[in-house]
């Protein structure tokens, strides 16, 4: 073992650090940095020479070996080699969450992601109209997919839902007040509330009801002169059950019709299709909100629907032009990317049957119990057929989540691949699979490992088993 060294021989060890000249020197041949630039590897052994000399000075076990030319290059090599591997990577989620937020929410579908390759390798009518050769706007591209869908008279796209909703707020209801049930007051992820984003426009909020039981009456007697709009809000990550009340979308839009005032829904994950067909119900679409009279209705685009991350502004064509003509529009637009990814994924859409089958999340959410095991049972018998020492894996039925903040009570039935080892613990499993290639995320649940086949694409199995396999 290694022992700390004493005071007297720290300086001894210090004197051994070879300089970061002769260290990028020392591995220049090798064929670990080859194809590294130079001054990549030069940082990395300024890296590495400086974390020798801390471990040294802080009193951390360090011998004459590890300070070798030997030694300290294959540290350089190493951290050469993580400074060039790209930061943002493709991981295996094998955790069962289809909407996973920090995963990068909706996978995008093949032809969305031509769409994006087809629009950024060289040059496109982003804003230009190729029939009068005039200056265009990025939101033909999806305005009309997304009037036809919902059956608003008006869209407009930016680059999340939270942007649609603070745009909608500063620009109809700046200075003024806005009505909202006290239990529709929801925080999302990243401890982002509602409250703050409508502080941050200007409104006023004001609360009606209870936590629990919200009326039709509440909202009447709040409204005043001062009232901008009415907002129903989607309560996202939770659910409240038991004794309760609220007040249906259609209801409130009547009210809103006695007072003159309009009603707002941000549906948050929102979906454009119905969802039923995959077993999953509570949601309803966006053109039932539009259809119900809802002034203007906000979702996300990569959620429900499927697509590149954006927020989607639908409704009358009054209020979707002022929100259009407000200054913070144009910085909250939406990207080229996002553009031909959103077109994509609403073209599919158009044809439900085929979306599911298109689109990665749905096809996810819908994809029959039967096959989900069937690709447990492959996986298992590849890491069998691995011969893994100490590995014993078995296929169990559980239960996937759509995540995202979208249907948070929705019970997805699924079939994982559970995996223990007769002296690791399934943290340290877990944690190994992390750092495999490419990373696998799984999830733990009483002492043992689940690899959950929802979210795992029939090509990501023979990967994922070389990653198991990783571990002996």
């Amino acid at each position: 073992m290694t022992m700390n060294p004493p005071d007297e021989n720290r300086q001894g060890l210090l004197r051994l650090i070879p300089q970061v000249n002769e260290l990028v020197e020392s591995v220049d041949s090798s064929t670990a940095v080859q194809g590294i630039p130079r001054n990549v590897v030069t940082h990395a052994a300024r890296e590495v020479v400086d974390d020798a000399r801390d471990a040294i000075l802080s009193g951390k076990g360090i011998s004459e070996a590890d300070l070798s030319l030997s030694s300290l290059g294959d540290r350089v090599a190493a951290e050469a080699a993580r400074l060039m591997r790209p930061s943002l990577r493709k991981v295996i989620n094998a955790t069962g969450v289809i909407l996973h937020t920090n995963l990068g929410r909706s996978p995008l579908s093949a032809a969305a992601l031509e769409s994006v390759r087809d629009a950024c390798v060289g040059y496109s009518n982003l804003e230009y109209r190729l029939a009068d050769g005039q200056r265009g706007s990025r939101q033909d591209h999806v305005g009309e997919l997304l009037r036809w869908l919902t059956g608003a008279d008006a869209a407009l796209v930016v680059n999340n839902n939270a942007a649609a909703v603070l745009l909608v707020l500063a620009a109809l209801a700046k200075g003024r007040e806005v009505v909202v049930s006290r239990g529709e007051l929801v925080e999302i992820g990243d401890s982002f509330r509602l409250p703050d984003i409508m502080h941050q426009s200007g409104a006023r909020l004001i609360e009606v009801g209870t936590t629990n039981r919200t009326r039709a009456s509440d909202y009447s007697n709040a409204i005043g002169p001062d009232t901008a709009l009415i907002m129903k809000i989607h309560q996202s990550n939770f659910r409240i059950v038991g004794y309760t009340e609220d007040v249906p979308l259609a209801e409130l839009v009547e009210l809103g019709r006695q007072h003159f005032v309009p009603v707002v829904e941000d549906m948050g994950s929102g979906s454009l299709l119905d969802l039923a067909p995959a077993g999953l119900t509570g949601e309803h679409t966006a053109a039932a909100s539009i259809a119900a009279g809802t002034d203007l209705v906000t979702f996300s685009g990569d959620k429900l629907l499927g697509g590149p991350q954006s927020g989607i502004i639908v409704g009358s064509r009054e209020y979707v032009e002022a929100v259009r003509k407000h200054p913070l529009a144009r910085a909250l637009r939406i990207d080229k990317m996002s553009v031909a990814a959103l077109e994509s994924t609403l073209r599919a859409c158009l044809d439900p049957a085929a979306a599911f089958k298109e689109l990665p999340a749905l096809r996810m959410m819908a994809e029959p119990e039967d096959a989900v095991r069937a690709r447990a049972r492959r996986l298992k018998r590849a890491v069998d057929s691995a011969g893994l020492a100490g590995f014993e894996t078995e296929v169990v039925a559980e239960v996937s989540r759509a995540g995202g903040g979208s249907l948070p009570t929705a019970e997805i039935p699924t079939y994982c691949v559970r995996i223990t080892h007769e002296s690791l613990s399934a943290d340290t499993i877990e944690e190994r699979l992390r750092g495999a290639e490419p990373p696998v995320l799984a999830r733990v649940k009483d002492e043992a490992l689940l690899l959950d086949l929802r979210t795992v694409a029939d090509a990501e199995v023979r990967l994922l088993s070389h990653a198991i396999a990783s571990l002996d």
